[in-house]
């Protein structure tokens, strides 16, 4: 089970439905505000479809929702997470970025499809793509409906025997260049920030270097605080941000009820002297 913190008033990473969420973007804020959470930011995987819905039921609920986006991106041969915040989804030069994508997943899908129905497993994608219920299909799809199929025990056999680097139905990824995706964000009027950067398995100078790339490239901040990485990188995360005059973000990376990570909302707080990403954007909230 997730570590539970106390409730953050802010969260600036999560998913629903047109991602890989398990739910709709107004049960998403729905249970935001259940929550307590007052401060709120939608970054589904490279699309942002959700967002109408979102910002409709955010409304609602005097829940302040922060239009974003987590594209997928790459920095020397390293699979990185980009998060844009405050971006206008209706950017022309995001929505054509975005567009290459997903027409990138869309044909991994199939490949995946092809390499499934060698093992002897057909239908991948049709069942895939019902559990997604929306247009971006991505692995975590297919691993739920290895799962519900019976072929797979869990999400982490599925990856570990089906979907994983080196695994039968792996396909390499293409995914866009560190700055050009940094490029769209900025474009689009907003803030990139740099996903989860305790996730990847990079040694203490190869991270420095690539947060400072990323710097460098206009980013203006790291994930500090989040459900998808070990709490225990908090401090050293923090410190990276102070010596490299980069704002810390915090979010849960929730995906579901059941789906892991944090709760909505339980966040420890950034370290003192770390500037919120938030207050840089002008959001004062105490």
């Amino acid at each position: 089970m997730a570590q539970q913190y106390p409730v953050s008033p802010i969260d600036l990473h999560m998913h629903s439905m047109a991602s890989d969420g398990t739910m709709t973007p107004a049960d998403l804020v729905q249970r935001v505000h259940g929550a307590g959470v007052r401060v709120m930011a939608l970054t589904d995987h490279d699309n942002t479809a959700g967002l109408e819905e979102a910002a409709i039921q955010a409304e609602a609920l005097d829940i302040r929702l922060i239009p974003g986006v987590e594209i997928s991106s790459e920095w020397e041969t390293q699979g990185i997470h980009i998060v844009g915040l405050f971006v206008d989804p209706k950017n022309s030069v995001l929505q054509e970025g975005l567009s290459r994508i997903m027409a990138f997943r869309d044909w991994r899908a199939m490949e995946i499809d092809r390499l499934l129905a060698n093992a002897g497993i057909p239908g991948a994608e049709a069942g895939a793509r019902a559990m997604a219920g929306s247009r971006m299909v991505g692995r975590s799809h297919f691993g739920r409906w290895l799962v519900r199929e019976g072929r797979c025990a869990d999400a982490n056999e599925a990856f570990g025997k089906y979907l994983g680097r080196g695994c039968k139905a792996y396909v390499p990824s293409n995914w866009i260049p560190m700055t050009e995706v940094v490029g769209w964000i900025h474009a689009a009027g907003g803030y990139a920030v740099l996903a989860h950067p305790g996730r990847y398995k990079l040694s203490g100078t190869r991270l420095r270097a690539l947060l400072s790339a990323f710097r460098d490239a206009g980013g203006v901040g790291l994930e500090v605080c989040t459900g998808s990485q070990a709490a225990g990188d908090r401090e050293h995360l923090g410190r990276l941000a102070q010596q490299l005059g980069m704002a810390g973000s915090v979010g849960s990376d929730f995906h579901g009820p059941d789906a892991g990570h944090a709760a909505i909302g339980h966040l420890l707080p950034l370290p003192d002297g770390v500037e919120p990403v938030w207050e840089r954007a002008g959001i004062h909230l105490y």
